[in-house]
């Protein structure tokens, strides 16, 4: 019996949905997070007199400490566990996000992005890993989809509760609002048990009895835990594997972070009013859900390869509409689109990477995924500003993005693999 199927057989329905629910809360913090200069961004510049170069450093001090966070958080994991891992992260993110609503500076609210955003990009690889070693084969694809789009509930949360009080209450409430919303997820994760997965890889059947709560009659295959890690995710089953999902994490990220990191400044670009152009914003946080819901349901349906295929055709299709509508209504079109095709492409990112790899690998394989979607997290909002800075349109801005997309979508289906239901070791 393989350890894939003693999760099976011996961790009960109860016990995987209250995993689902906390790792969905911390995926929840982690949106709001990332996404709250979105809609907060103009009033912090004139509350802080930002210039043109901190307002860069602002949009992207979060990626660069995403980038690190999802670089090292694997290996961590992989050390020393998902359990103390996930709990160190998570009070590095709710401090900092704190620190950050309280700054006076620009400097001081980049270095609070920059430390949050080691925080949450450390969680995201991680918890993912953690909920994914909780999951049988069956649901995993089911459940894995659900996390992902627990991250269109928390921008819409974070978004609407910025949107309620940005008046009355100003900007540092809505950082205010998560680092308490940290809190509870702290106290709660600290009873949390190890991941039965990492458990049995390290210590063995014994520790992982101990978890379970039971004793297993059957023996239980036991995987050799690979001495390079970082070279063996290039080893010659995986290197094509590797290569595709880099690809794929980096393009979604480039075109999520390019377009929602400026969206109020592009819309105001086609001509809408600042007002109107935030609310047009938050209708595309909104319209995350249905894209991630749309992933959920095609990925067990027709599987992860055409479901991903789909979704960056769909991407590049409605980025080339955006850069070719002029009037207010076919603009809010557009936009919906591209939010729904881009929260699809991912949700099913995070939910075909982990499949993708083997125990002993998967959370340093989803945190070195992490590294490139930082990495675009990093340059797509300076590329997006730069070039609407020098030509003064989102022309040029959209096609590249639909350019990307449609390379990511032929990269897919050539490089790709299925894993629905597959054992994964």
């Amino acid at each position: 019996m393989n350890i894939d199927e003693v999760i099976q057989k011996y961790i009960t329905k109860g016990r995987r949905t209250r995993m689902l629910l906390l790792t969905s809360l911390e995926w929840m913090l982690v949106a709001g997070g990332v996404m709250i200069t979105s809609l907060t961004l103009p009033s912090i510049v004139e509350d802080l007199a930002g210039t043109t170069g901190s307002q860069n450093m602002m949009a992207s001090s979060v990626f660069v400490g995403m980038l690190l966070g999802a670089l090292f958080s694997g290996m961590i994991s992989d050390r020393f566990g998902r359990k103390w891992t996930n709990l160190i992260l998570l009070l590095i993110a709710g401090l900092s996000t704190g620190f950050t609503g309280a700054s006076v500076s620009m400097r001081a609210f980049s270095i609070g992005r920059f430390v949050a955003g080691i925080g949450y990009g450390g969680l995201l690889p991680v918890v993912n890993a953690y909920l994914t070693e909780f999951s049988s084969i069956k649901i995993r694809g089911l459940y894995l989809a659900l996390l992902e789009s627990s991250w269109a509930i928390g921008s819409i949360i974070t978004g609407g509760f910025t949107m309620l009080t940005l008046n009355s209450l100003g900007w540092r409430w809505s950082f205010y609002f998560l680092a308490l919303f940290s809190v509870p997820l702290l106290l709660i994760s600290f009873f949390l048990p190890e991941s039965p997965k990492y458990q049995f890889m390290k210590k063995g059947k014994v520790a992982l009895e101990k978890i379970l709560g039971k004793e297993i009659d059957e023996e239980i295959e036991m995987h050799k835990q690979s001495k390079q890690p970082i070279l063996g995710l290039f080893r010659n089953d995986l290197a094509r594997r590797t290569i595709m999902i880099w690809i794929s994490w980096f393009s979604v990220s480039f075109v999520y972070y390019g377009i929602y990191t400026w969206a109020p400044k592009i819309f105001m670009s086609k001509g809408l009013t600042p007002v109107s152009s935030l609310w047009y914003t938050f209708f595309m946080l909104i319209m995350q859900l249905p894209g991630y819901l749309t992933a959920v349901i095609l990925i067990e349906r027709i599987g992860r390869k055409p479901s991903l295929t789909f979704f960056f055709g769909g991407m590049a299709v409605s980025s080339i509409v955006m850069a070719l509508v002029n009037s207010s209504a076919l603009l809010l079109v557009a936009s919906v689109l591209i939010s729904l095709f881009v929260l699809g492409a991912w949700g099913m990112v995070y939910a075909y990477t982990p499949e993708l790899y083997p125990t002993e690998m998967r959370a340093l394989g989803n945190g070195a995924s992490g590294v490139m979607a930082r990495a675009a997290g990093i340059v797509a909002p300076f590329f997006t500003n730069l070039v609407m800075g020098g030509t003064g349109s989102v022309f040029v801005v959209m096609i590249f993005m639909a350019a990307l997309s449609l390379f990511a979508a032929i990269i897919v289906s050539k490089m790709g693999v299925e894993t629905k239901q597959a054992i994964i070791e």
